[in-house]
């Protein structure tokens, strides 16, 4: 059976999209996010996929667990997998969350008792066009609470890279001050983030799924030693790594 036509396809995971939307929840809803040092946090995961370079349907997708606050690892997944979906912006959980999904469920089954407190995703999630990114998405199918981090601004929503938001990144003075990314309707959808003093550009930080952004921004903050948080960090490198010992020929 062929694939559908992309209008199709749009249509459908707009629709998706959409249904799972109201399934987010956007504030705490854990004890450990409401304690001012996250008291009763423990486990804190990050997932990634990375490509062999010039090929964007083999990835390695990496799932890492750290301790908090020492972040140290304390478990990590990586598997090669064939992405089928086609990419579209706006629709790349899509392509990814299934693969990340089946990272978390593989630990879930092997070893619950290592099962991370709350995830964090290379990716947005309600600061998205639909305001249903990645992280959104990951959060809601696993029932985790998740934390959308991305590197780069998505120009979304009446959120552009004006002279305003560049005046306003040269105002964050240190690590851990922050400012709202406000939607054309008044809406908060994440916050930029200057996530250590040795770092002046941004991190950009949303609600993924069962926790208030404000938690997010902190907790992100906290799992820093360098501009991207830990959990992301280690799993991109690992999953990087994995690509240059097997695949030795491709810079990735």
């Amino acid at each position: 059976m062929s694939a559908p036509p992309a209008e199709d396809l749009v249509k459908q995971w707009e629709s998706e999209q959409a249904r799972l939307r109201q399934q987010v929840v956007e504030e705490d809803t854990e004890d450990w996010q409401r304690s001012p040092d996250f008291s009763g946090l423990e486990r804190v995961g990050g997932v990634d996929l990375s490509f062999i370079k010039g090929d964007d349907v083999n990835a390695c997708a990496q799932l890492v667990v750290l301790s908090y606050p020492e972040l140290e690892v304390l478990y990590e997944d990586c598997q090669m997998v064939t992405l089928t979906a086609p990419y579209i912006a706006g629709f790349l959980a899509f392509r990814e969350t299934p693969f990340l999904l089946d990272a978390l469920q593989r630990l879930e089954k092997n070893q619950p008792e290592l099962l991370p407190q709350v995830v964090f995703v290379d990716g947005n999630g309600l600061f998205h066009y639909r305001e249903f990114g990645l992280a959104c998405h990951l959060g809601v199918l696993s029932g985790l609470p998740c934390v959308g981090v991305a590197k780069n601004l998505l120009q979304v929503q009446g959120v552009y890279k004006s002279e305003e938001h560049q005046s306003q990144i040269a105002a964050l003075q240190k690590g851990g001050d922050s400012f709202p990314l406000t939607a054309a309707s008044g809406k908060v959808l994440g916050k930029a983030l200057r996530s250590s003093d040795k770092s002046s550009k941004p991190v950009y930080v949303s609600v993924g799924h069962k926790i208030s952004v404000d938690t997010a921004v902190r907790l992100t903050h906290s799992c820093c030693r360098y501009r991207v948080p830990e959990p992301i960090r280690q799993a991109d490198c690992r999953s990087r790594e994995y690509l240059r010992t097997h695949f030795p020929a491709t810079d990735t």
